[in-house]
């Protein structure tokens, strides 16, 4: 299991997760109101989050490609649903329903 330590709208909070399982599965398992858009295809970055440390894996082609899309993010942004966790991490949650007032949007699925 690793140990995710989240910064949200609301404090900190620690949560683990099964080696492999997506980011976003983890956090809003934990009960954190990640927003999620797309349902995790790597389309609408709603689920973005700021890796303070640790290591999120390589980053892939897809993932890459719409992150190029947007201008002004941290070189530290990723996309929660494109990463499959095997380290502990700590992030910082940028987009939540509590804070935007959006829909999550429909739960991705677990590959």
């Amino acid at each position: 299991m690793a140990k995710i330590e989240a910064e949200t709208a609301t404090g900190t909070q620690v949560i683990e997760a099964p080696e492999g399982r997506k980011l976003v599965l983890a956090i809003e398992d934990a009960g954190i109101d990640i927003l999620h858009r797309c349902g995790g295809n790597a389309r609408c970055t709603t689920c973005r989050v700021e890796v303070l440390a640790g290591d999120p894996g390589e980053m892939g082609e897809l993932e890459r490609n719409r992150l190029a899309m947007e201008t002004g993010l941290d070189d530290h942004v990723r996309l929660s649903c494109q990463i499959h966790v095997h380290d502990d991490l700590k992030i910082k949650v940028i987009n939540q329903v509590s804070v935007r007032g959006m829909d999550a949007g429909p739960r991705p699925v677990d590959e």
